[in-house]
């Protein structure tokens, strides 16, 4: 008898994980015209890094990337997208239509860092492939809007229609303010089931963001030699409120504050007239972040009162945070976790993300960042991109724009 209690709680248990978790417990089946786009993605190795040579050769620092998103639009016309077009800022977009007028709106980013452009600048030679690696300034992150290409590709190739409408966008001014990233999304929000963030093969999966507040702190006083110097002085004023920023105290998890740059005088005898600071304020928590602005402005209030010089606080990047409610039982979640798990690796799920997908998280749009290995470098003169890994991002794009969910 006992024993048949144990068999029959066994049963339940294995029923409450089939019910419980529908989708995750079944396998990918790969049609016919699936398995022929899968193999033509797997043989694109030499021909995806000759892409990657001619995009991320191209300059595209943050607010001038005109010429690798006309670039990339040459190619979204070339593999057969529709609505090709790029707009002011300048971000490329390219459509597949699909049974309905859904839309489920894939993101690459289109610009580097100014580091990127220098080294660039100071190569004056494009990207060299070597064996599976594609070597050279402004080739890791573009790697992701060439595999954003393949896949959008393979799913034409197919000759399947997909059931919801596909955007594929690169995005511009990521670096600067997630600028191209506001555009698409006021765009596509109103019919949109999902935006995925390309930056990696899908190793690692955000589902929600981190809010992430940048400021400079500025502080403005009377300038003076050092012998007629003395107080006020902005460095003391700077110094209070760093020392009164740190010591906020907030226990939330992934809620933090840092100080990294500090500017002010040039020469030894002569007091400065201006300084800043930058500061860099994060957490899971909108809330929470209204609350330490709130107190941060406190704290320079009562600065300036002691010392009087005076303190201004300026927002200079703002990317928006957010959860989803339930995002973990979302039909885009669990199927980008299901493709990883086709492709052959457990994904590491978070709920920090940081990149475009803020944008539509905090509009209260279902998005995920599908992150995981690139290359490495990044930013460096020797900066490099895997070409394996770009097919294995290519796969998982193409196996969530072209099943039906």
């Amino acid at each position: 008898m006992k024993t048949t209690n144990k068999i029959q709680a066994f049963l339940m248990f294995l029923l409450f994980l089939i019910f419980s978790f529908p989708l995750l417990s079944q396998d990918l089946k790969l049609s016919t015209a699936q398995k022929a786009a899968m193999d033509f993605l797997e043989n694109q190795e030499k021909r995806s890094a000759e892409m990657l040579v001619e995009i991320g050769g191209i300059i595209s620092p943050s607010g001038m990337e005109m010429k690798r998103a006309e670039k990339v639009a040459d190619y979204m016309k070339a593999i057969g997208l529709s609505h090709v077009e790029v707009d002011q800022l300048p971000n490329a977009i390219g459509v597949i239509p699909g049974k309905t007028d859904n839309v489920l709106v894939f993101i690459s980013t289109l610009d580097d860092l100014e580091t990127v452009a220098l080294h660039q600048k100071a190569s004056g030679n494009a990207p060299v492939i070597e064996g599976d690696k594609v070597i050279g300034p402004g080739t890791n992150t573009s790697s992701i809007t060439v595999s954003m290409l393949l896949a959008a590709e393979a799913i034409v190739k197919s000759g399947q229609q997909p059931k919801h409408t596909l955007v594929f966008a690169a995005v511009a001014q990521e670096e600067t303010g997630l600028k191209g990233m506001h555009a698409i999304y006021e765009k596509y929000k109103d019919r949109s089931i999902g935006f995925v963030d390309i930056l990696g093969d899908g190793r690692n999966i955000s589902y929600g963001a981190m809010g992430i507040h940048w400021y400079k702190v500025r502080a403005f006083g009377p300038a003076g030699h050092t012998l007629r110097g003395g107080l006020p002085n902005v460095n003391q004023a700077m110094a209070k409120a760093i020392d009164r920023i740190f010591q906020m105290d907030y226990k939330e998890d992934r809620t933090v504050v840092n100080v990294s740059i500090i500017e002010s005088g040039k020469v030894f005898n002569h007091k400065p007239e201006e300084a800043w600071f930058s500061l860099d304020m994060r957490s899971l928590n909108n809330a929470t972040l209204a609350e330490m602005e709130s107190k941060v402005k406190e704290i320079l209030s009562d600065v300036m009162e002691e010392t009087k010089i005076e303190m201004k606080l300026e927002p200079y990047q703002i990317t928006p945070g957010g959860q989803i409610p339930n995002v973990l039982q979302t039909p885009l979640v669990l199927r980008a976790q299901e493709v990883s798990r086709f492709l052959g690796f457990e994904p590491n799920m978070s709920n920090a993300g940081s990149s475009n997908m803020n944008i539509a998280i905090a509009g209260g749009t279902s998005a995920i960042g599908l992150g995981g290995e690139r290359g490495g470098q990044r930013g460096f003169p020797d900066e490099w991109a895997s070409i394996p890994n770009m097919i294995t991002a290519a796969k998982h794009v193409f196996l969530l724009g072209s099943y039906d969910w």
